[in-house]
């Protein structure tokens, strides 16, 4: 059995960022990595825009080079997976039967793609969209002419079917609820990403409820959709979600809740074990309740947090949460969790291919999805940050500066 100070458990962003932040605070104990993938921690967003185009050269995905892990003294065990964590005698059991012992322990586990449950899920021509090993599998066979069949609207899924229009591929989208990005955004947000996607020729059907897929022997795939005719496919890529790896956790008797449970400084309900990244639920602020972040802000601040409380640093300031989106030559900027809101604002026009849509719970500011409209999402954020209750009319103008909007209702916020 070999001992390190500090175990990592993953291979994605937040692995890399608690290491990196770690040794920024001066910790020089001992690390060692321990990845499912054969390759060191890399970024996932660019996997479903601009790699899967060719326009990202791989060796650009990679977090750090092999280099600053062996001058940082990393040790990296990649291609094994940990099986069992032993929290009395502080060990983590790999697949293969070793052992590693520690003395504090990060899981940045992350996710996986939720399967398909229907038949013919498994066909070879059936692939998922999370790991650079599923877009090397699908790369081969993105080729103009190729009839590609999305499940889910998602970002994930909308991200692909405008990169494959670019390609020249013929896409069609199927999702089960009744609008596309149904679950992470408005009505409004969802109506206009589902007309420019088929102004761009994508194919969508929403309430559509996939029953099966169909090998039809021939290297296609029939799809078969409750009420509607088999739609012919030479590949299926499903993106319906993520599944957060929480079970070792759950298995040791962590408190999970579809996640690891953890508090701000990402420590678990054991204070020798941290957690950090998609396999969380932590307190979303500043919203005063919990939830699973899925994103590269998550990643990152709740690595940075991990850090700061082994190394007893202050906790880093926190961020409003933030994501986006590259679809076609729509650049969409989130800023705060939307889910709750009960009035909304649009600022700017659709047609334009510029506008914003502001978020509201009672009068405060809670998100704003931004479309080619950076100093609206910038604006948002720190409005979101404040609790500002800027007046909607105002918002509605785009006659009247949104840094002026911003800069009002901060100051009457404080």
């Amino acid at each position: 059995m070999s001992h390190s100070e500090i175990i990592v458990v993953g291979g994605g962003q937040a692995a890399a960022q608690a290491i990196a932040s770690l040794r920024q605070y001066g910790n020089d104990q001992a690390i060692s990595l321990v990845g499912e993938e054969p390759i060191l921690p890399y970024q996932r967003p660019p996997l479903s825009k601009a790699y899967m185009k060719g326009d990202f050269a791989e060796e650009r995905l990679f977090l750090k080079p092999t280099a600053w892990y062996t001058d940082q003294n990393v040790t990296c065990v990649l291609g094994k997976r940990v099986i069992a964590i032993d929290r009395v005698t502080k060990t983590v059991t790999l697949c293969d039967d070793t052992s590693l012992s520690y003395g504090t322990l990060i899981l940045s586990t992350g996710s996986r793609p939720r399967p398909l449950p229907i038949p013919g899920a498994e066909d070879p021509h059936v692939f998922d969209l999370r790991s650079l090993g599923d877009v090397k599998a699908i790369k081969p066979h993105m080729k103009a002419g190729q009839r590609l069949v999305i499940i889910g609207a998602g970002y994930i899924g909308l991200e692909a079917a405008a990169v494959a229009r670019a390609m020249g591929l013929q896409v069609t989208v199927l999702e089960r609820a009744d609008r596309v990005l149904a679950r992470v955004t408005g009505a409004v947000m969802s109506d206009f990403f589902h007309r420019e996607h088929e102004r761009q020729g994508v194919t969508i059907q929403t309430g559509a409820q996939v029953r099966a897929l169909e090998s039809d022997g021939d290297g296609t795939v029939s799809v078969h959709v409750d009420g509607g005719a088999a739609i012919t496919a030479d590949l299926v890529l499903a993106g319906i979600g993520i599944i957060p790896n929480d079970q070792i956790a759950v298995d040791c008797g962590l408190e999970c809740a579809d996640g690891i449970c953890v508090d701000a400084d990402g420590m678990t309900s054991d204070p020798a074990i941290f957690a950090a990244g998609d396999c969380t639920v932590r307190p979303l602020w500043p919203y005063g309740r919990v939830g699973r972040l899925e994103s590269v802000h998550n990643a990152i601040e709740q690595g940075k947090c991990v850090a700061a409380k082994i190394m007893d640093q202050p906790r880093p300031k926190l961020d409003v949460p933030w994501f986006w989106s590259d679809q076609f030559d729509l650049k969409l900027q989130i800023a705060g969790l939307s889910d709750g809101f009960d009035a909304h604002v649009v600022r700017g026009t659709p047609a334009d291919h510029q506008f914003s849509v502001f978020y509201f719970a009672g009068a405060r500011l809670i998100a704003a999805d931004a479309i080619n409209a950076a100093p609206d999402y910038m604006s948002a954020k720190m409005m979101i940050a404040s609790g500002a209750a800027p007046a909607p009319a105002l918002l509605a103008d785009p006659a009247v500066s949104i840094k002026d909007i911003a800069k009002n209702a901060i100051a009457a916020s404080a």
